[in-house]
Formats: C-alpha cells, structure tokens, sequence
C-alpha cells in the first residue's frame, strides 16, 4: 500500500507504467470517503428540521448549532492536511473515516426533546470531524496527478465530496415525507460509514515521498497568494458550506416553509453546485482560473442582488431561484480558485528559473502546503454566513440585512481578482493551454 517511485509529470511513468490507473482508483474512493465526511459535516442542516417547538429551541439557537459545526470543521482542516504525510494517505483516509462514527452515533443516542441544549452543542462540534475530511483528501489526491489534470481531479475530489451535503439533505426529505425521526438518517448513515473505511483500507495507496516540509509550510504562511486565495475561497465555498447549512432555515424561519416543505427545496442548490464544481475545475485548465473566479464572483453579485429584492418583497418562487442560481455559480468558483493554487505555485517556481521536475516539485510543495490554509480559512466564510443570518434575524427579523452584507463581500472578491490576477493588460497566452494564463498571471502583480 505505500508508493516508493511517484512521477505523475513523467509522461510515459503516468500513461505507460500505471501512474493514471492507481491515481484514479485513488480518486474513485477518496471521493467515497470525502462523500460520507461531506454528509456527516453536514447533518445538522437537517437535524434542526427535525427539532419543532417541542425541543425548545428558537431559530437563532439553530443557526448557532449549525455555526458551530462549520466553526470545528473549519480549524480541523489545518492538521488533517498534514496528517496525510506523518501518516499516509491511506492510512490517514481510514482514520479520518473512522472518526465520522464519534458525531453520528453521539447523535444517534441522544436526539429526542428533553435533550439539553448544551448536549446538542457538543454532537454539533463533533460533526466538525467530517469537515476536516475535505482537506487531507484534496492534499493527498494533489500528489497523485499531474499539474495538467489537477483541475479536472481537484474539482471532481471536491465535487464528489461536496454532494454529500445534498445527499444528506434527501435523505432527511426521505425521512421526513415518510414520518420517519432524525435516529433513521443517523442510523442510516453508521453503516455508510464503516463501508468507506473498509473500501480506503483495501483499495487507497500512500506515497512515501510525501513529507510534512515545515519550511514548505513557513514559505506558504509568508506567501501573500496563500491568503488572497484563502479570501476568494472565502468567497467561493465559504458561501456554498454556509448556505448549505442554513437555507432550510431561512425557508422554514422568513418563509414559514413546514420542515417537509422545507427539505423539497433544501438539497436542489447544494446538489447542482456539486456537480458543476467538476466542471468549473475544467474550465480554468482551458481558460484560466483567474477569468473563471471573477466571472464567478460578479454573477454571485447579481444573484445575491435579486436575493435581496426577493426576500424585501418576500417571493418565495424569486428568492428559491436566485439562490439555486447562487448555488450554481459558487459550484463553478469553487473549481477554479482550487485550480489557481497549483498553477501559482508553479508559475512562481518557474519564475525563479527552475524547470521541469524540479519546478513542478516546487509547486507540489507549496500548494500542498498552502491548500490546508485556504481550506480552513475558506470555511470560516460558512461560519460568518450562519453567525450573520442570526444576528440579521434577531435584529430586523428577516436575512436581508446579511444579504446586503454577502452582496458588498462579492463586490471586493471581484475587484480584487482582478486586480491581482488580472489587471493591466490582457493575459498574454505564451503557451498552450491554461498553464499558460497562471504563468503569466504573475507578470501583472507582484505581491
């Protein structure tokens, strides 16, 4: 199970001598235990649905449950990333799995009312498990593939992951339209979670020349791209994790929705903006990751805008299609910030005159080293969205307030894409291919 040789760039190591077949049986069941993390992560989405008013517990109470579980999921991802090197990435995928039974069964024993609340705050923590899980797989599957295919990987890793939110959210549908008690989702999901430690300890791989590089880690912390990527992922999946947990309480607490009403509508946004996060890692290897992101960001501005008029004039039919249309754009920005990384680091490598395996050594090393980062950092922006529809709910009785807040948030990730990747003359494409847009993205902004 451990790799000693690794080359993904070396074209005939990769297509002659299996180096695509064991990276892709790799991805197939990192994606399975992403998946499972993703839906564990996200159970209190659908926990609160279940919690009417004989758990005596108001809507600002909920979106704090829901806050504090985007709160843990956020800092674990910083050692989970190196956790793949000290332990393999097998190894790691199987622990990591292991850890998901903690939440669910905690849950499982006590979800009923009469329940204390601070009982309820400690299972939601604990669910921040799942979280981490995003982190140690995306570094990990970036060691398996080229530099060439890490968008298409990335964002399919990332995609496949990310649907475990809407997966968790049908479940609960299921279960809800079938008069069902939140102990069958969680009771459906103890087995799940024992099939995907099983699958990573028989099918997944480490690479033994993976190594936690803490001057990798020093270079990335100093690097001024770790954190303006950080911010646009802020951006991107902030916005995507935050409004995956609290749309159903939206629709259930400004709407009026029933938990059943509720959770028909819930799962569509999360589950279209997973599967296009694939697609988004596509696009930036064609075109550019940076001309991706901020065409992502100013549709997000537009969407949020007609979020804000449909939740003043409270429609329904308006608010559920620009947020599905949110949900959308945030799968596709999602795929091409993740892609910018490598390619910056790359580009930056090539820029100090390093060549080849060399330089592509150098960009693993540090996007490696800095996706941990911008993972734990892009989720807090889950948990700020969560902590500002409570504050807007408690004070003017509805989320407008926290739209306009989003609105103004988008309006700065845009200016400022632009103004480090893109500003200045137009992107000189001086090879073929999106590597290309990276490599010279840098000519135009020295940071």
């Amino acid at each position: 199970m451990w790799i000693e040789r690794w080359d993904p760039e070396d074209e005939k190591f990769w297509k002659e001598e299996g180096g695509e077949r064991v990276a892709r049986r790799n991805l197939a069941f990192s994606v399975l235990s992403e998946h499972i993390g993703f839906s564990v992560w996200s159970l209190w989405s659908v926990m609160v649905l279940f919690m009417g008013p004989e758990y005596g517990i108001d809507p600002a109470g909920k979106f704090f449950l829901v806050s504090m579980a985007t709160l843990v999921g956020a800092v674990v991802r910083v050692p989970y990333t190196f956790a793949v090197a000290r332990f393999g990435g097998r190894n790691w995928t199987v622990i990591a799995a292991s850890l998901l039974l903690l939440p669910t069964v905690a849950a499982f024993l006590v979800m009923e009312p009469g329940t204390s609340y601070t009982t309820f705050m400690v299972c939601a923590l604990l669910t921040g498990v799942g979280g981490g899980n995003f982190a140690s797989s995306m570094t990990n599957i970036n060691s398996f593939f080229p530099l060439r295919e890490k968008g298409w990987a990335l964002g399919l890793n990332a995609g496949g992951g990310n649907i475990g939110v809407p997966v968790v959210q049908l479940v609960g549908l299921a279960v809800i339209g079938a008069s069902g008690g939140p102990r069958v989702v969680l009771g459906i999901y103890i087995p799940l979670i024992l099939v995907s430690v099983l699958c990573a300890a028989r099918y997944m791989d480490s690479i033994s020349s993976v190594r936690n590089d803490t001057g990798a880690v020093r270079a990335a912390v100093r690097d001024a791209h770790t954190w303006i990527m950080a911010f646009l992922y802020v951006g991107t999946f902030g916005s995507f994790i935050g409004y995956s947990f609290a749309f159903g309480l939206v629709l259930q607490t400004q709407f009026g929705r029933t938990p059943l009403e509720a959770a028909q509508l819930t799962f569509i946004g999360p589950l279209l903006g997973s599967l296009i996060r694939p697609v988004g890692g596509r696009l930036a290897d064609r075109h550019g990751g940076a001309r991706i992101t901020l065409a992502n960001f100013v549709g997000m501005g537009a969407a949020t805008g007609v979020v804000v008029v449909a939740s003043v004039r409270e429609s329904l039919p308006l608010f559920v299609g620009a947020f599905i249309a949110l949900f959308v754009l945030t799968g596709l920005g999602n795929g091409s910030t993740y892609k910018m990384i490598p390619g910056i680091f790359q580009a930056k490598a090539e820029r100090k005159g390093l060549v080849g395996e060399e330089a592509a050594a150098y960009g693993r090393r540090l996007s490696g080293a800095s996706m941990g980062l911008i993972g734990a950092v892009g989720a807090l922006g889950g948990l700020g969205i969560n902590l500002a529809l409570r504050q807007s709910f408690q004070t003017v009785g509805s989320g407008t307030g926290a739209f306009v807040a989003f609105l103004g948030f988008y309006g700065v990730c845009s200016v400022l894409t632009w103004a480090v990747y893109l500003r200045g003359k137009a992107v000189r494409r001086t090879a073929a291919g999106a590597d290309a847009d990276v490599k010279s993205q840098l000519s135009y902004a020295e940071v």
